[in-house]
């Protein structure tokens, strides 16, 4: 069974916004209270967070599609409607995120740093909330914006000081057990582990962590072994050591060819040229081992390597070891760039942006901005008014201006959007001034020019009878 996952593709969808409420308020005797639509909820956000206590992301293996709720509905009585709930996807510490073109989205370092992954949807407004002195009784809402949907893949990178690397079973969970309070598997067959180990080590006053990285052989860079899928382990660390068997049975290896080797991979799999190498004689406590070590010694100080002849089993040379690695990792951290605070760029929109630009391309004309898509979305385009209400929008954008200076006429085919569920209609310029038939939509006067007592008395008689019915020439809900 699988424990250990370091890759993962995640399908996240955050939760649409809730539907704006067309409503009329209505009292015996008060038909016509005016529009009292409450407004949608907004759709929850699906969001990451580094969580200290995760270790792996085999849960996102099993269940790869997480969604977050989406928001209610408004209704009636100036009732807006309940926000959707966030989904909050703890993730280990390290944790890369990227989209599918293998872009980096977030890079996730520190306990609770957030990412948000899917941005829920907007919830539309109420006819409440559209009203105005010109419009008193709307009779449309908005609709709730969609959610943001997304494939990510998330790969985590351990977040360590110091990374053992070298051949199977060359000793590295035993150093990492005797040097920290990690327990690893052991065993004398290759490939024991299968998972990177990562422990706590203490040295004076410096404490820093280290991982040993599985799997390394020729070829790891190229896929071959375990090497490939945990090298990326390598690339947050301060150090690398690499562990050297002196008592190998294999006839064909030797400490400096498996060095060489190492480094090859290291050199192939790119972005570690710049770490201080470290390198380990281990289990010098074999006689034979001791022996090769001695010989091998001179030639690798010649390259300029640090070497420490040590052995995990009796526990020989680790002293000098881990307080050499703590001096190498105090250095790197002190040549860090101290992090800056967190400055806020605000870049104002140029004076002649109008928010939005029209294409021309082959038989059509293209209109692409984020506030004509944003109120494309919110229409409901089976509601008369709400057509006319975004014509009248869209005219004082400037976007029929705009596409008469393009070379648009009427009849012409116009396309709002760049994705391929964009709204596409003929464009006819009296559109500019709304739905005409409707004239100044959402006015009743009813409102204001009281009515002759005879004509209330009608009405109340009417409403007790039918005090469902729809007064002539209004429909609240537009429908």
């Amino acid at each position: 069974m699988t424990t250990f996952v370091d890759r993962v593709e995640l399908h996240v969808a955050a939760g649409n916004g809730g539907h704006g409420c067309a409503s009329v308020h209505r009292e015996k005797f008060k038909p016509l209270g005016g529009p009292d639509g409450g407004n949608g909820g907004r759709g929850g956000d699906v969001m990451l967070v580094v969580d200290q206590a995760v270790t792996t992301l085999i849960d996102y293996h099993h269940s790869p599609h997480r969604k977050a709720t989406n928001g209610k509905p408004g209704e009636g009585g100036n009732r807006s409607g309940k926000d959707g709930t966030d989904m909050i996807l703890p993730v280990p510490n390290g944790t890369v995120v990227l989209d599918k073109q293998g872009n980096v989205l977030a890079d996730l370092v520190g306990h609770g740093t957030t990412f948000v992954a899917g941005q829920g949807g907007r919830g539309g407004l109420g006819n409440a909330a559209l009203a105005s002195a010109r419009r008193k009784a709307p009779g449309f809402a908005l609709l709730g914006e969609p959610g943001k949907d997304q494939d990510i893949v998330l790969e985590l990178k351990t977040v360590a000081d110091v990374a053992l690397v070298g051949y199977p079973s060359a000793g590295k969970s035993s150093l990492i057990s005797v040097l920290s309070a990690a327990k690893p598997k052991i065993a004398d067959y290759p490939f024991t582990t299968l998972v990177p180990n990562l422990g706590v080590v203490t040295a004076g006053s410096t404490v820093y962590t280290i991982a040993d990285v599985p799997g390394l052989i020729p070829g790891a860079s190229q896929g071959r072994g375990l090497g490939l899928e945990f090298l990326r382990h390598v690339e947050r660390c301060s150090v690398l050591v690499h562990v050297l068997d002196t008592a190998t049975l294999e006839s064909e290896r030797d400490p400096v060819s498996d060095l060489d080797t190492i480094e090859e991979e290291l050199k192939q799999y790119g972005g570690l040229g710049d770490r201080p190498r470290v390198v380990v004689l281990n289990k010098v406590d074999v006689p034979d081992g001791q022996e090769l070590a001695d010989m091998v010694r001179p030639e690798l100080e010649s390259r300029g390597y640090q070497v420490f002849e040590v052995s995990a089993v009796a526990h020989k040379g680790l002293r000098e070891l881990s307080y050499a690695l703590a001096g190498i990792v105090a250095e790197a951290r002190a040549a860090k760039p101290v992090e800056e605070a967190t400055r806020v760029v605000i870049r104002p929109k140029a004076v002649d942006d109008a928010g939005f630009t029209i294409v021309a391309e082959d038989g059509f004309y293209r209109v692409v901005g984020e506030k004509p898509e944003r109120w494309v979305r919110q229409t409901d385009f089976s509601n008369d008014e709400a057509v006319g209400y975004l014509a009248d929008r869209l005219a004082r954008l400037g976007v029929e201006e705009q596409l008469v200076k393009a070379g648009a006429r009427e009849g012409d085919e116009v396309v709002i959007g760049a994705t391929e569920d964009a709204v596409v209609f003929d464009w006819e310029p009296s559109m500019a001034a709304g739905a005409e038939m409707l004239g100044r939509r959402g006015e009743d006067h009813r409102f204001d020019t009281p009515r002759p007592a005879a004509t209330r008395r009608k009405d109340r008689d009417a409403e007790h009878s039918d005090p469902d019915r729809e007064f002539e020439g209004f429909d609240p809900f537009g429908s």
